[in-house]
């Protein structure tokens, strides 16, 4: 018999404190989702109003080292520009490790609920690894239908001791290979704009690197829910991982409201470079049939750093659209509240008075 919530409460108990998760709710047996899931109708994902758009064709890392460089670094800028989001192919990362790493995903998830509650901040005091539910439970008026594992890189020595021993082996190899691929995607963006990813400047904007798995059980009610809700991320690049289920929606923006398209896996970018490349607005859908899992990397600046318009490109355009901000203070804007678009760049946009 599947369980019985009176409130909401009783439901966030379940789900949050006592680490069961929307996989133990998918799996205790429930043939429709509590209403604390039923995302209002201008949320929900409706296929049948997508538009067909253009999707740009995957990017050749590998000619960045080439004759073609320029070629490709044109390509690049405009898809960060115009859309905040591209498909990297021939980027270095081993096929074999990106299928070893979506599986041990689903392992970690389909493990019993005793395995995976020693990772809840409430159970443990582990600053490194954190496991969790929806986004932001205690502050969002809806939940996500969407299980999180956070995994934090302090150094090698602290992800092997503190990182799950189903999954720390694979994700730190992942981890490294990704990282010489966001360097160089990085060292194109930065080349466009006039300036050179030294080292000094390679340790700031990819000092600190977290790895998330985000697990998407199947959904009684897909068409009344969210995997994850509209929102824009934060940092400076940000890779991700998807498995073949798909499920990501990216909103292209044009003279109007902009809407939303389908596409497949994507690697998404964040440069807050006085709002010169865009960082897309997206959401995740639920499915009926299948779970699913997308493996996200963020790589951003240290939290104690201040961040804000590159100088260069303040003194070139002679405006600067964002103030300076100290990083940790952006984050927890973001994470005091629920997914709410691209609201998180107003903290630190600069408005006309």
């Amino acid at each position: 018999m599947s369980p019985i919530f009176p409130d909401r409460k009783s439901l966030l108990n379940f789900i949050v404190r006592e680490g069961n998760g929307i996989k133990g709710l998918a799996d205790s047996g429930i043939s429709k989702v509590p209403e604390e899931f039923v995302q209002p109708p201008h949320e929900r994902i409706n296929k049948l109003e997508m538009k067909r758009h253009h999707i740009p064709p995957p990017i050749d890392l590998y000619q960045l080292d080439g004759p073609n460089h320029d070629q490709i670094v044109e390509v690049l800028t405009e898809a960060a520009e115009n859309v905040g989001s591209f498909q990297l192919v021939n980027h270095g990362v081993p096929t074999q490790l990106l299928e070893r790493l979506k599986d041990t995903a689903h392992q970690f998830f389909n493990q019993p609920k005793e395995k995976k509650v020693i990772y809840l901040k409430e159970v443990r005091s582990n600053p490194f690894v954190k496991y969790s539910s929806s986004f932001a439970p205690e502050k969002e008026e809806v939940f996500e239908w969407s299980d999180h594992l956070n995994m934090t890189y302090g150094g090698d020595a602290e992800a092997l001791k503190y990182w799950p021993q189903e999954c720390k082996e694979v994700t730190l190899d992942y981890l490294k290979a990704a990282i010489k691929m966001v360097s160089r995607t990085l060292d194109g963006l930065l080349t466009k704009l006039g300036l050179t990813l030294n080292d000094e400047a390679a340790d700031a904007y990819i000092a600190s690197k977290m790895v998330a798995i985000n697990f998407y059980p199947k959904c009684p009610n897909p068409e009344l829910t969210v995997g994850t809700g509209r929102h824009s991320d934060v940092g400076t690049l940000i890779v991700l991982l998807q498995d073949e289920v798909g499920g990501l929606y990216v909103k292209v923006e044009d003279e109007k409201e902009g809407h939303w398209i389908e596409i497949p896996p994507i690697p998404r970018a964040l440069i807050l470079s006085n709002g010169r490349y865009k960082s897309a607005e997206h959401r995740v859908e639920t499915t009926n049939t299948q779970s699913r899992v997308s493996i996200p990397l963020f790589v951003r600046p240290q939290f104690t750093d201040r961040i804000g318009p590159l100088h260069e490109v303040v003194e070139r355009d002679g405006v600067a659209n964002y103030r300076q901000v100290i990083f940790d203070e952006y984050m927890k804007n973001k994470y005091g509240q629920g997914h709410v678009g691209k609201r998180t760049l107003d903290f630190a946009k600069i408005t006309a008075t």
